[in-house]
């Protein structure tokens, strides 16, 4: 591990934060029978109803058989409908599914702020909202170029 530099590091431990939040958001998430998956793509449809498929994967950076299989259960839950034209599938949340999502958002909110509040002051918190907007914002530029060489 002595090879490893101070952007490997800083890069795997937010990657070891967000796999802990997200484990500790699907054991909160499961008293509203959710995932973070599925509350991503509830809040993500709530959105933006209603949204394709192919831009409800993009936005949550699913890949098709993944948003296939996850939609699928939320269907049999009744959470959305999703309606076929000709090619494009368009969802859109039920009345079910959008008083699921009110009810989880607010608890969900309040669980992943406390992971900050009650580890940072509120000058840490706003620095590291200032570092971790500059590194979104290297990333979607580095994915731009990217794509412009595909």
């Amino acid at each position: 591990m002595d090879d490893l530099t101070l952007s490997t590091l800083t890069w795997l431990r937010m990657v070891r934060f967000v796999q802990n939040s997200n484990q500790l958001s699907n054991d909160h998430l499961r008293q509203f029978g959710l995932t973070v998956a599925q509350f991503e793509a509830l809040a993500h449809i709530r959105n933006f109803q209603p949204v394709t498929q192919t831009d409800l994967a993009k936005g949550l950076t699913v890949s098709g058989g993944g948003i296939s299989r996850m939609l699928a259960r939320l269907e049999r839950d009744e959470l959305i409908t999703r309606e076929q034209t000709w090619k494009t599938k368009h969802i859109s949340l039920t009345e079910a599914g959008l008083e699921t999502l009110e009810r989880a958002f607010p608890s969900q909110l309040h669980q992943q702020s406390a992971l900050f509040d009650d580890a940072l002051d509120e000058d840490e918190q706003r620095t590291l909202h200032a570092l971790m907007k500059k590194l979104y914002d290297h990333s979607i530029a580095e994915r731009a170029k990217a794509e412009e060489g595909d």
